[in-house]
């Protein structure tokens, strides 16, 4: 009977080793013709963009704020043509950008769906100026250390737009904490 114990869990460790093997196979493929570096760029940059459009189509419907509401409003806007352009250089390079959102910013999302009025209004201002100094620093880096040069210049091209973002965010904290 332990013989038959140690061997289920030696098959067991095979098949989770086989399991990923495997899906490291499947994450090479899903990158196409990018470094492993580049396509983490690329996978953390497309579910933060769409984090950012759920968000603000969400801040669009519930905030009390019209400041909140503006804001959100560019958001949708600016994240979504950055979104769709992420997307067609990815796809140029063969690379499958996930469409989804990650496990913690579900999460964060259905958090946001809870909030009502100024306490929704305080925590999307709180994430939006969070999110978008990580999303400042994340281009910087970008922009200067990623190996395809295409997706250099995207994060080049992105950096000044999500600088403003950080800035926006800066104000609207500051004035939904004054209210």
């Amino acid at each position: 009977m332990i013989q038959n114990m140690i061997r289920m869990t030696m098959v067991a460790g095979l098949v989770v080793l086989g399991g990923s093997r495997v899906l490291g196979a499947d994450a090479k493929e899903h990158r196409g013709q990018l470094s492993a570096k580049d396509y983490k760029f690329v996978s953390e940059a497309a579910r933060g963009g769409t984090a950012e459009v759920e968000l603000g189509d969400l801040a669009k419907q519930k905030a009390v704020s019209q400041e909140i509401r503006t804001f959100a409003e560019r958001m949708v806007a600016d994240h979504s043509k950055a979104n769709d352009e992420l997307r067609r250089l990815a796809s140029q390079k063969g690379t499958i950008v996930p469409a989804e959102m990650s496990h913690k910013e579900n999460a964060e999302m259905k958090r946001f769906q809870k909030l009502t009025g100024r306490d929704f209004d305080r925590a999307s201002a709180e994430a939006m100026l969070k999110d978008h100094k990580a999303d400042v620093k994340e281009f910087q880096t970008a922009a200067k250390n990623l190996n395809d040069p295409d997706l250099r210049a995207f994060a080049q091209k992105t950096l000044p737009t999500l600088e403003e973002h950080l800035r926006m965010a800066r104000n609207l904290e500051a004035s939904i904490k004054r209210e």
